[in-house]
């Protein structure tokens, strides 16, 4: 396949890495000056998930093929797309009469129904899934890691050819295909998550600090407890990541997070560290759904002043 991620992001430049090194053609759309100030390859220190322990840290300089626009008579199989939530409409609006034939992967975090997210990209050219990766850029490397799994959804009542084709193309890369049979649900858990832990980082002031502070991690559960009735009100099923974290004791919830998750040597604990993504967005969302509903979220409502707007 032709493949062009959207953006020069953590997670697009990843499995752009991965995809090209299963034989597809990997290019990039970056803003206009974007291609100058990133140079023509990046840093890679990679912790790859599908390869033996042995085999699994990459370290490579990558070279990359950048393009400051999307040609209307483009031939790509396959647009990826995995922006922040802020970016999406913009996105999306700078897309939609880019599209071609290509099919578009949407592969970001979302508070929105997914379908009004991606309007006016036509609806049969989406195929919805979520990355298992993370990391960050210093500078021009980038700190990250692929973990084995991805996770794909379809909003119809089966899979349609382009979903098949996409999961097929990242099952033969060597990923572990999940698939989420309510994947609007699965989003929103996921979006409630993060806003769980951006309201730590606004507190601590950073993704490492979080991570290394029990007492923050224990306020995970006591977060994303405060959202289920968000969560519920919007129509939303319960994971059972967000049963977990809000239902156990937060010293629990601490403990596990503290020792296993995000012990200091873990890859889950570095890639988290790495992170620098400016937060609050999705602090703000959930917070205003709360208030729609007429529900009291006080944790995330006491960091809102510490919200910087976009």
């Amino acid at each position: 396949m032709k493949i062009l991620f959207f953006g020069r992001g953590v997670i697009g430049t990843q499995y752009a890495w991965a995809l090209e090194n299963a034989g597809h053609t990997v290019e990039f759309y970056v803003r206009e000056g974007r291609k100058a100030q990133y140079g023509s390859y990046v840093n890679l220190e990679l912790w790859d998930a599908r390869q033996r322990k042995k085999d699994r840290m990459v370290k490579e300089k990558w070279p990359i093929v950048m393009h400051e626009e999307i040609k209307e008579n483009h031939d790509y199989d396959l647009i990826f797309m995995s922006v922040n939530p802020e970016q999406i409409s913009n996105a999306v609006k700078y897309l939609a009469p880019r599209t071609g034939n290509a099919t578009v992967l949407f592969f970001s975090n979302i508070w929105q129904d997914p379908r009004l997210a991606v309007s006016p990209i036509p609806p049969s050219q989406i195929v919805y899934g979520f990355p298992g990766a993370g990391g960050g850029f210093e500078g021009n490397t980038l700190y990250g890691g692929l973990y084995k799994t991805v996770q794909f959804g379809t909003l119809e009542s089966k899979p349609t050819i382009r979903d098949l084709e996409v999961r097929k193309l990242f099952a033969q890369a060597g990923f572990q295909v999940m698939v989420q049979k309510d994947v609007k649900s699965w989003l929103w858990n996921h979006f409630a998550l993060n806003a769980a832990m951006e309201t730590e980082v606004l507190k601590s002031g950073s993704f490492k600090e979080v991570v290394s502070s029990r007492e923050a991690l224990e306020g995970l559960g006591l977060n994303m407890k405060e959202m289920i009735p968000v969560l519920k009100a919007r129509g939303s099923k319960l994971d059972i990541m967000t049963k977990v974290l809000g239902g156990l004791p937060p010293r629990v919830v601490g403990f596990l997070m503290s020792h296993v998750v995000f012990s200091p040597k873990s890859i889950s604990y570095s890639l988290v560290a790495h992170n620098h993504f400016k937060v609050g967005y999705t602090v703000q969302e959930v917070i205003t759904d709360a208030r729609k509903y007429g529900i009291k979220t006080p944790r995330l409502s006491e960091v809102e002043s510490l919200i910087t707007k976009q």
